[in-house]
């Protein structure tokens, strides 16, 4: 299951950077993961330094 971003994120792009799959861009109000697009490998979740990420 693809991971998911939720709204303590603050858009400090520090997730985007580590992806593989390049599977997370800017949203309307925060970053957002495209789940067709995500290998499940939590690169991005290590990275989040409000723990905004989580598996979805």
């Amino acid at each position: 299951m693809a991971h998911v971003i939720s709204d303590e994120c603050v858009s400090c792009g520090a997730c985007e950077a580590e992806c593989p799959v390049s599977a997370i861009s800017q949203g309307a109000d925060h970053y957002q993961i495209d789940a067709d697009a995500c290998v499940d490998c939590g690169a991005c979740a290590a990275q989040c330094p409000t723990g905004a990420i989580s598996q979805g």
